[in-house]
């Protein structure tokens, strides 16, 4: 059974027991977050697609941690003009682990 949720204008494919790393939660770490925004849920050979979300299957995960990525260096230079620019930038995350993937009541509400 997998899912495809959207959190942070962005879908992520999830199963359960993996381990996603998505744009920083403000919450604290071993607390648990509920993903609403489920665009696809697949069971074996039945696929439900939301229109564009599933009303009643909620995605639930417990954060790991909170941390920041390995910096990257931003350079812009012009050549020949005596011109160069560099900066840093280390992109906040949390990591979560999915616990489970949940079809609460009655049918669902895709196509």
């Amino acid at each position: 059974m997998y899912a495809i949720i959207k959190t942070g204008g962005k879908q992520y494919k999830v199963c359960k027991g993996d381990h996603i790393q998505i744009d920083k939660l403000e919450v604290a770490a071993d607390s648990t977050v509920h993903f609403d925004k489920v665009l696809v849920l697949s069971d074996a050979d039945d696929v439900n697609i939301g229109t564009p979300y599933l009303a009643d299957t909620v995605v639930s995960g417990k954060v790991v941690r909170s941390a920041k990525k390995n910096k990257i260096k931003v350079i812009k230079f012009k050549r020949r003009k005596c011109y160069t620019r560099t900066a840093g930038h280390r992109q906040a995350f949390s990591e979560i682990e999915i616990t489970d993937i949940k079809k609460t009541s009655g049918e669902d509400s895709g196509t």
